[in-house]
């Protein structure tokens, strides 16, 4: 496959190559069918020279040819379709304990954000071999986030969290293309991924460079809690308040008053913060004010990763 694409890296690329063969292979097989009774109808029965024409046979039907091109090709789709379902399920959800960077684009850069404070522009850096989900928002306009040799990609959309998550086997430096027309710029919106042995990207983590750290996003979080007011009505020990406590609230299956649920994601909290009384938890009552406009999303996700710490 590496004559028609890039060189794959990763289990997850294995498992999108070996689909894309099997539908190749499936497909190429009825084409070749079809096209060869095709052509050999097409000459098998033309009209010779001098040969007189006949009359066209008049045909029922025939239960059987009809039952068998109906019956196989729904059972190669039901096929399909799962294995399509099992290797996106796989791409969907990552290991637990996957180290988690957050990623914003604008026009025309990524900005890479750790946990640690530290950020940086159009690169990354990941250990090889251990798994690591980006976590990632616009600021401005759609951008894509499309690493070819991976066979990953996912929409990064504003006001809105998106993820992927992926595990690099290989040691070295890998593309990041946005696949969004995103304006004038679109063509230089690039970013590199450099994947480093663990040890050594230990090392870079500790901070050889420590100007290049910030505060860690769950300390600014905290702080931000504190002074928006937060926490005067969410506890982070589990008691009861006015609000749901925030202990354990990320990766909780919720429940709201119209008995509706979903799971307290990034893009959950997100919604809550700042439109907190359209799906209201049930057990409380619809009091907390909206902070949009208020919190800039980068104040958001630092928010998020207090919670995330909060187990």
């Amino acid at each position: 496959m590496n004559i028609f694409f890039a060189p794959r890296v990763g289990q997850l690329a294995e498992e999108v190559d070996a689909l894309f063969i099997f539908i190749l292979l499936v497909g190429l097989f009825f084409f070749l069918i079809t096209q060869g009774a095709l052509i050999w109808f097409a000459v098998r029965y033309r009209k010779r020279k001098g040969e007189k024409e006949p009359d066209t046979p008049y045909i029922t039907g025939n239960r059987l040819l009809e039952t068998v091109w109906v019956v196989v090709p729904s059972f190669l789709i039901l096929a399909i379709f799962i294995y399509g379902y099992l290797v996106f399920r796989d791409i969907r959800t990552p290991p637990p304990g996957t180290a988690e960077i957050n990623v914003t684009a604008r026009q025309w850069l990524y900005l890479f954000k750790y946990p640690d404070g530290r950020t940086a522009v159009n690169e990354v850096r990941v250990p090889q071999g251990k798994p690591v989900r980006f976590i990632m928002t616009s600021a401005d306009v759609i951008h894509g986030f499309y690493l070819p040799e991976f066979r990953l990609k996912q929409d990064i959309l504003p006001g809105s969290y998106t993820s992927l998550w992926l595990q690099p086997e290989k040691e070295g430096k890998y593309d990041i293309y946005c696949t969004q027309y995103c304006g004038t710029g679109h063509s230089t919106m690039r970013a590199v991924m450099i994947v480093m042995p663990e040890e050594e990207y230990r090392e870079w983590l500790a901070g050889k460079e420590e100007e290049e750290k910030g505060e860690p996003l769950w300390e600014k979080g905290k702080e931000l809690a504190e002074k928006s007011g937060c926490l005067a009505c969410h506890s982070i020990d589990g008691s009861p308040k006015i609000g749901p406590t925030w202990k354990g609230l990320f990766g909780r299956t919720v429940t709201f008053t119209d008995g509706t649920t979903t799971t307290a994601d990034e893009q959950y909290i997100k919604n809550y913060i700042e439109e907190p009384n359209v799906k209201v938890i049930k057990g409380f009552q619809p009091v907390m004010p909206s902070y949009k406009g208020m919190l800039k999303d980068d104040d958001i996700t630092a928010i998020i990763v207090y919670i995330k710490t909060l187990k």
